[in-house]
Protein backbone atom coordinates (compact mmCIF):
# COMPACT_ATOMS: atom_id res chain seq x y z
CA UNK A 1 0.00 0.00 0.00
CA UNK A 2 2.72 2.33 0.82
CA UNK A 3 4.32 1.92 -2.59
CA UNK A 4 1.12 2.80 -4.43
CA UNK A 5 0.70 5.79 -2.22
CA UNK A 6 4.14 7.02 -3.11
CA UNK A 7 3.49 6.58 -6.82
CA UNK A 8 0.38 8.69 -6.56
CA UNK A 9 2.21 11.32 -4.63
CA UNK A 10 4.89 11.44 -7.26
CA UNK A 11 2.30 11.87 -9.95
CA UNK A 12 0.64 14.68 -8.04
CA UNK A 13 4.01 16.26 -7.62
CA UNK A 14 4.22 16.59 -11.51
CA UNK A 15 6.77 13.85 -11.83
CA UNK A 16 6.08 12.48 -15.42
CA UNK A 17 7.74 9.50 -16.89
CA UNK A 18 9.76 9.97 -20.21
CA UNK A 19 7.63 7.74 -22.45
CA UNK A 20 4.43 9.75 -21.76
CA UNK A 21 6.08 13.03 -22.78
CA UNK A 22 7.12 11.67 -26.18
CA UNK A 23 3.62 10.35 -26.90
CA UNK A 24 2.07 13.71 -26.29
CA UNK A 25 4.44 15.43 -28.76
CA UNK A 26 3.61 12.83 -31.42
CA UNK A 27 -0.11 13.48 -31.01
CA UNK A 28 0.37 17.23 -31.57
CA UNK A 29 2.34 16.62 -34.71
CA UNK A 30 -0.35 14.29 -36.05
CA UNK A 31 -3.00 16.90 -35.42
CA UNK A 32 -0.93 19.54 -37.26
CA UNK A 33 -0.46 17.28 -40.26
CA UNK A 34 -4.15 16.47 -40.29
CA UNK A 35 -5.07 20.14 -40.13
CA UNK A 36 -2.75 21.02 -42.98
CA UNK A 37 -4.11 18.13 -44.99
CA UNK A 38 -7.68 19.28 -44.40
CA UNK A 39 -6.80 22.83 -45.38
CA UNK A 40 -5.08 21.68 -48.58
CA UNK A 41 -8.00 19.43 -49.49
CA UNK A 42 -10.46 22.25 -48.78
CA UNK A 43 -8.39 24.61 -50.91
CA UNK A 44 -8.33 22.10 -53.75
CA UNK A 45 -12.05 21.56 -53.47
CA UNK A 46 -12.72 25.32 -53.40
CA UNK A 47 -10.46 25.86 -56.40
CA UNK A 48 -12.21 23.14 -58.38
CA UNK A 49 -15.65 24.44 -57.48
CA UNK A 50 -14.65 28.01 -58.38
CA UNK A 51 -13.23 26.97 -61.74
CA UNK A 52 -16.42 25.06 -62.49
CA UNK A 53 -18.60 28.00 -61.50
CA UNK A 54 -16.46 30.32 -63.59
CA UNK A 55 -16.57 27.96 -66.58
CA UNK A 56 -20.32 27.62 -66.23
CA UNK A 57 -20.72 31.43 -66.07
CA UNK A 58 -18.47 31.88 -69.11
CA UNK A 59 -20.37 29.19 -71.00
CA UNK A 60 -23.66 30.81 -70.13
CA UNK A 61 -22.39 34.22 -71.30
CA UNK A 62 -20.98 32.76 -74.51
CA UNK A 63 -24.21 30.89 -75.13
CA UNK A 64 -26.22 34.06 -74.63
CA UNK A 65 -23.82 35.93 -76.91
CA UNK A 66 -24.10 33.30 -79.63
CA UNK A 67 -27.87 33.35 -79.33
CA UNK A 68 -27.94 37.07 -80.32
CA UNK A 69 -28.57 37.91 -83.97
CA UNK A 70 -25.36 39.10 -85.63
CA UNK A 71 -25.82 42.19 -87.77
CA UNK A 72 -23.71 44.56 -89.83
CA UNK A 73 -24.48 48.25 -89.59
CA UNK A 74 -23.74 51.39 -91.55
CA UNK A 75 -23.99 55.05 -90.66
CA UNK A 76 -26.02 57.37 -92.92
CA UNK A 77 -24.01 59.50 -95.30
CA UNK A 78 -24.86 63.20 -95.34
CA UNK A 79 -25.74 64.40 -98.82
CA UNK A 80 -23.79 67.23 -100.42
CA UNK A 81 -25.30 70.75 -100.48
CA UNK A 82 -25.72 70.34 -104.25
CA UNK A 83 -25.92 67.16 -106.25
CA UNK A 84 -24.97 66.88 -109.90
CA UNK A 85 -27.46 65.35 -112.27
CA UNK A 86 -26.60 64.39 -115.83
CA UNK A 87 -29.34 64.69 -118.45
CA UNK A 88 -29.42 64.34 -122.23
CA UNK A 89 -29.65 67.55 -124.25
CA UNK A 90 -30.24 68.48 -127.88
CA UNK A 91 -27.96 71.18 -129.27
CA UNK A 92 -29.80 73.50 -131.63
CA UNK A 93 -28.88 76.78 -133.28
CA UNK A 94 -30.14 79.94 -131.66
CA UNK A 95 -31.93 80.82 -134.90
CA UNK A 96 -32.74 78.37 -137.67
CA UNK A 97 -35.06 78.77 -140.60
CA UNK A 98 -36.11 76.81 -143.68
CA UNK A 99 -36.19 79.08 -146.74
CA UNK A 100 -39.33 78.63 -148.88
CA UNK A 101 -40.30 80.29 -152.17
CA UNK A 102 -43.17 82.78 -152.19
CA UNK A 103 -43.83 82.45 -155.90
CA UNK A 104 -44.24 79.65 -158.44
CA UNK A 105 -41.70 78.97 -161.14
CA UNK A 106 -38.47 77.17 -161.98
CA UNK A 107 -35.15 77.55 -160.23
CA UNK A 108 -32.96 79.58 -162.55
CA UNK A 109 -29.74 79.66 -160.47
CA UNK A 110 -28.46 79.08 -156.94
CA UNK A 111 -25.41 80.84 -155.51
CA UNK A 112 -24.63 79.11 -152.19
CA UNK A 113 -24.23 75.51 -151.09
CA UNK A 114 -24.08 73.69 -147.74
CA UNK A 115 -21.50 75.05 -145.32
CA UNK A 116 -21.49 78.51 -146.89
CA UNK A 117 -21.49 81.41 -144.48
CA UNK A 118 -23.98 84.04 -145.61
CA UNK A 119 -24.83 87.57 -144.53
CA UNK A 120 -28.26 89.01 -144.04
CA UNK A 121 -29.72 90.09 -147.39
CA UNK A 122 -27.25 88.03 -149.45
CA UNK A 123 -28.71 86.57 -152.68
CA UNK A 124 -29.14 82.80 -152.42
CA UNK A 125 -31.03 81.86 -155.59
CA UNK A 126 -33.14 83.19 -158.47
CA UNK A 127 -36.48 81.74 -159.61
CA UNK A 128 -37.74 82.16 -163.16
CA UNK A 129 -41.50 83.03 -163.18
CA UNK A 130 -42.76 83.76 -166.72
CA UNK A 131 -46.41 83.34 -165.74
CA UNK A 132 -46.13 85.83 -162.93
CA UNK A 133 -44.36 88.27 -165.21
CA UNK A 134 -47.25 88.05 -167.68
CA UNK A 135 -49.81 88.48 -164.92
CA UNK A 136 -47.97 91.58 -163.76
CA UNK A 137 -47.99 93.00 -167.28
CA UNK A 138 -51.70 92.33 -167.62
CA UNK A 139 -52.41 93.95 -164.25
CA UNK A 140 -50.50 97.05 -165.29
CA UNK A 141 -52.49 97.25 -168.53
CA UNK A 142 -55.75 96.93 -166.61
CA UNK A 143 -54.57 99.68 -164.28
CA UNK A 144 -53.85 102.02 -167.23
CA UNK A 145 -57.33 101.36 -168.65
CA UNK A 146 -58.96 101.98 -165.30
CA UNK A 147 -57.00 105.19 -164.83
CA UNK A 148 -58.16 106.42 -168.27
CA UNK A 149 -61.78 105.66 -167.44
CA UNK A 150 -61.37 107.39 -164.11
CA UNK A 151 -59.98 110.50 -165.80
CA UNK A 152 -62.93 110.62 -168.20
CA UNK A 153 -65.39 110.08 -165.36
CA UNK A 154 -63.74 112.89 -163.41
CA UNK A 155 -64.14 115.31 -166.36
CA UNK A 156 -67.78 114.28 -166.83
CA UNK A 157 -68.47 114.68 -163.15
CA UNK A 158 -66.98 118.20 -163.06
CA UNK A 159 -68.92 119.24 -166.21
CA UNK A 160 -72.28 118.00 -164.89
CA UNK A 161 -71.75 119.71 -161.56
CA UNK A 162 -71.13 123.00 -163.40
CA UNK A 163 -74.23 122.59 -165.60
CA UNK A 164 -76.35 121.78 -162.54
CA UNK A 165 -75.83 125.29 -161.21
CA UNK A 166 -77.64 126.74 -164.29
CA UNK A 167 -80.22 123.92 -164.27
CA UNK A 168 -78.99 122.78 -167.68
CA UNK A 169 -79.00 119.14 -166.59
CA UNK A 170 -81.15 117.18 -164.23
CA UNK A 171 -80.07 116.01 -160.79
CA UNK A 172 -80.32 112.43 -161.99
CA UNK A 173 -77.69 113.04 -164.67
CA UNK A 174 -75.38 114.57 -162.07
CA UNK A 175 -75.84 111.59 -159.75
CA UNK A 176 -75.05 109.19 -162.59
CA UNK A 177 -71.87 111.09 -163.40
CA UNK A 178 -70.80 111.11 -159.75
CA UNK A 179 -71.54 107.35 -159.43
CA UNK A 180 -69.54 106.54 -162.55
CA UNK A 181 -66.58 108.47 -161.18
CA UNK A 182 -66.69 106.64 -157.83
CA UNK A 183 -66.95 103.27 -159.55
CA UNK A 184 -63.97 103.99 -161.79
CA UNK A 185 -62.01 105.19 -158.80
CA UNK A 186 -62.65 101.89 -157.01
CA UNK A 187 -61.59 99.98 -160.12
CA UNK A 188 -58.33 101.92 -160.24
CA UNK A 189 -57.64 101.11 -156.61
CA UNK A 190 -58.35 97.42 -157.23
CA UNK A 191 -56.12 97.33 -160.29
CA UNK A 192 -53.40 99.12 -158.36
CA UNK A 193 -53.61 96.47 -155.64
CA UNK A 194 -53.30 93.73 -158.27
CA UNK A 195 -50.23 95.41 -159.71
CA UNK A 196 -48.70 95.66 -156.22
CA UNK A 197 -49.44 91.99 -155.60
CA UNK A 198 -47.80 90.77 -158.77
CA UNK A 199 -44.92 93.17 -158.27
CA UNK A 200 -44.33 91.58 -154.87
CA UNK A 201 -44.51 88.09 -156.40
CA UNK A 202 -41.97 89.11 -159.02
CA UNK A 203 -39.71 90.43 -156.28
CA UNK A 204 -39.88 86.98 -154.67
CA UNK A 205 -38.05 85.61 -157.67
CA UNK A 206 -34.87 86.42 -155.76
CA UNK A 207 -34.23 84.49 -152.53
CA UNK A 208 -32.25 86.38 -149.88
CA UNK A 209 -30.71 85.26 -146.58
CA UNK A 210 -32.92 86.39 -143.66
CA UNK A 211 -30.01 86.64 -141.20
CA UNK A 212 -26.29 85.95 -140.82
CA UNK A 213 -25.63 82.24 -140.61
CA UNK A 214 -24.53 79.02 -142.28
CA UNK A 215 -26.37 77.14 -145.01
CA UNK A 216 -26.97 73.70 -143.52
CA UNK A 217 -29.07 72.26 -146.38
CA UNK A 218 -29.81 72.86 -150.08
CA UNK A 219 -32.81 70.93 -151.32
CA UNK A 220 -33.12 72.15 -154.90
CA UNK A 221 -31.20 72.46 -158.13
CA UNK A 222 -31.40 74.33 -161.41
CA UNK A 223 -34.60 73.57 -163.32
CA UNK A 224 -36.58 72.28 -160.35
CA UNK A 225 -40.24 73.24 -160.19
CA UNK A 226 -40.77 75.58 -157.30
CA UNK A 227 -44.13 75.76 -155.55
CA UNK A 228 -45.13 78.74 -153.52
CA UNK A 229 -44.97 78.20 -149.78
CA UNK A 230 -48.50 79.57 -149.42
CA UNK A 231 -50.03 77.28 -152.03
CA UNK A 232 -51.80 73.96 -151.49
CA UNK A 233 -49.19 71.98 -153.45
CA UNK A 234 -46.26 70.19 -151.86
CA UNK A 235 -43.94 72.77 -150.35
CA UNK A 236 -40.21 72.53 -150.88
CA UNK A 237 -37.75 74.29 -148.61
CA UNK A 238 -34.98 75.52 -150.84
CA UNK A 239 -32.37 76.09 -148.13
CA UNK A 240 -31.84 75.74 -144.41
CA UNK A 241 -29.96 78.56 -142.73
CA UNK A 242 -28.79 78.36 -139.10
CA UNK A 243 -27.10 80.85 -136.83
CA UNK A 244 -24.53 78.84 -134.80
CA UNK A 245 -22.81 81.69 -132.97
CA UNK A 246 -25.07 81.03 -130.01
CA UNK A 247 -26.67 77.68 -129.33
CA UNK A 248 -29.80 76.57 -127.53
CA UNK A 249 -29.71 73.29 -125.61
CA UNK A 250 -33.11 71.92 -124.62
CA UNK A 251 -33.15 69.64 -121.57
CA UNK A 252 -36.07 67.78 -120.02
CA UNK A 253 -35.57 67.86 -116.25
CA UNK A 254 -37.42 65.17 -114.25
CA UNK A 255 -40.21 66.43 -112.05
CA UNK A 256 -38.45 65.56 -108.77
CA UNK A 257 -35.62 67.96 -109.65
CA UNK A 258 -37.82 70.73 -111.05
CA UNK A 259 -37.89 72.80 -107.84
CA UNK A 260 -34.10 72.99 -107.77
CA UNK A 261 -33.79 74.28 -111.34
CA UNK A 262 -33.72 78.07 -111.43
CA UNK A 263 -33.20 80.60 -114.21
CA UNK A 264 -29.66 81.97 -114.10
CA UNK A 265 -27.91 78.84 -112.85
CA UNK A 266 -24.94 77.53 -114.82
CA UNK A 267 -24.69 74.22 -116.61
CA UNK A 268 -21.81 72.30 -118.19
CA UNK A 269 -22.00 70.40 -121.46
CA UNK A 270 -19.90 67.37 -122.34
CA UNK A 271 -19.84 65.83 -125.81
CA UNK A 272 -18.40 62.57 -127.05
CA UNK A 273 -16.30 64.31 -129.69
CA UNK A 274 -14.59 66.43 -126.98
CA UNK A 275 -13.51 63.94 -124.28
CA UNK A 276 -12.44 65.55 -121.05
CA UNK A 277 -13.69 68.97 -122.10
CA UNK A 278 -16.72 70.87 -120.87
CA UNK A 279 -18.56 73.86 -122.27
CA UNK A 280 -20.19 76.34 -119.92
CA UNK A 281 -23.78 77.42 -120.50
CA UNK A 282 -26.50 79.33 -118.68
CA UNK A 283 -30.09 78.32 -118.00
CA UNK A 284 -32.13 81.19 -119.44
CA UNK A 285 -35.74 79.98 -119.30
CA UNK A 286 -38.06 77.13 -118.39
CA UNK A 287 -41.50 76.15 -119.56
CA UNK A 288 -42.87 76.70 -116.01
CA UNK A 289 -45.06 73.67 -116.54
CA UNK A 290 -44.61 69.92 -116.21
CA UNK A 291 -45.19 67.97 -119.43
CA UNK A 292 -47.96 65.48 -118.67
CA UNK A 293 -46.69 62.72 -120.96
CA UNK A 294 -43.10 62.66 -119.67
CA UNK A 295 -43.47 64.36 -116.25
CA UNK A 296 -40.52 66.59 -117.05
CA UNK A 297 -39.80 70.31 -117.10
CA UNK A 298 -38.55 71.68 -120.41
CA UNK A 299 -35.58 74.02 -119.90
CA UNK A 300 -33.38 76.00 -122.27
CA UNK A 301 -29.66 76.51 -121.80
CA UNK A 302 -27.80 79.01 -123.97
CA UNK A 303 -24.16 78.39 -124.88
CA UNK A 304 -21.88 80.85 -126.64
CA UNK A 305 -20.22 79.34 -129.69
CA UNK A 306 -18.33 82.21 -131.39
CA UNK A 307 -15.82 79.99 -133.19
CA UNK A 308 -18.36 77.39 -134.28
CA UNK A 309 -16.65 74.63 -132.31
CA UNK A 310 -19.93 73.00 -131.38
CA UNK A 311 -22.06 71.71 -134.23
CA UNK A 312 -25.80 72.14 -134.29
CA UNK A 313 -27.83 68.98 -133.90
CA UNK A 314 -25.26 67.38 -131.61
CA UNK A 315 -26.12 65.22 -128.60
CA UNK A 316 -24.75 66.51 -125.31
CA UNK A 317 -24.77 65.46 -121.69
CA UNK A 318 -25.84 68.37 -119.53
CA UNK A 319 -24.42 68.54 -115.99
CA UNK A 320 -26.63 70.48 -113.58
CA UNK A 321 -25.76 71.16 -109.94
CA UNK A 322 -29.18 70.97 -108.31
CA UNK A 323 -29.38 72.12 -104.65
CA UNK A 324 -30.14 69.19 -102.34
CA UNK A 325 -32.82 69.25 -99.68
CA UNK A 326 -31.58 69.98 -96.15
CA UNK A 327 -30.90 67.16 -93.67
CA UNK A 328 -31.01 64.34 -96.16
CA UNK A 329 -28.94 61.17 -96.04
CA UNK A 330 -27.84 58.39 -98.35
CA UNK A 331 -28.29 54.72 -97.48
CA UNK A 332 -27.65 51.49 -99.37
CA UNK A 333 -30.88 50.08 -100.74
CA UNK A 334 -30.27 46.79 -98.91
CA UNK A 335 -31.02 48.51 -95.59
CA UNK A 336 -34.70 49.05 -96.40
CA UNK A 337 -37.57 47.07 -94.93
CA UNK A 338 -40.84 47.00 -96.83
CA UNK A 339 -43.59 46.52 -94.26
CA UNK A 340 -47.33 47.12 -94.21
CA UNK A 341 -46.61 50.12 -91.99
CA UNK A 342 -44.54 51.63 -94.77
CA UNK A 343 -40.85 51.92 -95.56
CA UNK A 344 -38.66 51.26 -92.50
CA UNK A 345 -35.04 50.71 -91.48
CA UNK A 346 -33.62 48.89 -88.46
CA UNK A 347 -31.54 51.10 -86.16
CA UNK A 348 -29.37 49.63 -83.36
CA UNK A 349 -29.59 51.58 -80.10
CA UNK A 350 -28.10 50.26 -76.86
CA UNK A 351 -27.80 46.78 -78.37
CA UNK A 352 -31.47 46.64 -79.31
CA UNK A 353 -33.31 47.11 -82.60
CA UNK A 354 -35.57 50.08 -83.18
CA UNK A 355 -37.60 50.04 -86.41
CA UNK A 356 -37.76 53.59 -87.72
CA UNK A 357 -40.11 54.80 -90.46
CA UNK A 358 -38.29 56.79 -93.16
CA UNK A 359 -39.31 58.95 -96.09
CA UNK A 360 -37.47 58.17 -99.34
CA UNK A 361 -36.19 60.79 -101.74
CA UNK A 362 -34.33 60.22 -104.99
CA UNK A 363 -33.42 56.69 -106.02
CA UNK A 364 -29.83 56.40 -107.26
CA UNK A 365 -29.87 52.68 -108.00
CA UNK A 366 -27.69 51.11 -105.32
CA UNK A 367 -28.32 54.05 -102.99
CA UNK A 368 -31.45 55.89 -101.94
CA UNK A 369 -31.93 59.32 -100.45
CA UNK A 370 -33.68 59.49 -97.07
CA UNK A 371 -35.49 62.77 -96.52
CA UNK A 372 -36.65 62.19 -92.93
CA UNK A 373 -36.55 59.57 -90.18
CA UNK A 374 -32.77 59.30 -89.60
CA UNK A 375 -30.07 60.93 -87.50
CA UNK A 376 -26.39 61.32 -88.47
CA UNK A 377 -25.20 59.00 -85.65
CA UNK A 378 -27.73 56.21 -86.28
CA UNK A 379 -26.41 52.69 -86.88
CA UNK A 380 -28.58 51.20 -89.63
CA UNK A 381 -28.67 47.43 -90.11
CA UNK A 382 -27.55 46.10 -93.49
CA UNK A 383 -29.62 43.25 -94.97
CA UNK A 384 -31.99 43.05 -91.98
CA UNK A 385 -33.90 39.73 -91.67
CA UNK A 386 -37.63 39.84 -92.34
CA UNK A 387 -38.33 38.57 -88.83
CA UNK A 388 -36.58 41.45 -87.08
CA UNK A 389 -38.72 43.36 -84.58
CA UNK A 390 -38.38 46.36 -82.33
CA UNK A 391 -36.67 45.56 -79.01
CA UNK A 392 -34.81 42.53 -80.34
CA UNK A 393 -31.26 42.27 -79.01
CA UNK A 394 -28.57 42.04 -81.66
CA UNK A 395 -24.81 41.83 -81.87
CA UNK A 396 -22.88 44.18 -84.17
CA UNK A 397 -20.21 42.20 -85.98
CA UNK A 398 -19.22 44.77 -88.60
CA UNK A 399 -19.74 48.49 -88.87
CA UNK A 400 -19.25 50.38 -92.13
CA UNK A 401 -18.20 54.00 -92.24
CA UNK A 402 -20.28 56.61 -94.11
CA UNK A 403 -17.53 56.90 -96.68
CA UNK A 404 -17.81 53.18 -97.44
CA UNK A 405 -21.23 53.64 -99.02
CA UNK A 406 -20.82 53.36 -102.77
Amino acid sequence: MSSQTEDRNQLSGQTVPGNETGGRKGARKSWLVLTITVIVVAALLASGIWSRVKARTTLKAETAQVALTAVSVVSPKQTAPAQEIILPGNVQPFITSPIYARTNGYLKKWYVDIGARVKQGQLLAVIETPEVDQQLQQARSNLLTAQANLELASITKARYLGLLKSNAVSQQDVDNAVGTYNANKAIVEADQAAVDQYTALVSFEKIYAPFDGIVTARNTDIGDLINSGSGSAVKTDLFHVAQPGKLRVYVNVPEEYSQGVKVGMTADLSLAEFPGRRFRGKLVRTADAITVTTRTLLTEIDVDNPTGTLLTGSYAEVHLAVPAQSSTFLLPVNTLLFRSEGLQVGVVRDGKVVLSAVTPGHDFGNQIEIVSGLKPDDQVIINPPDSIITGQQVQIVQAALPGDIK
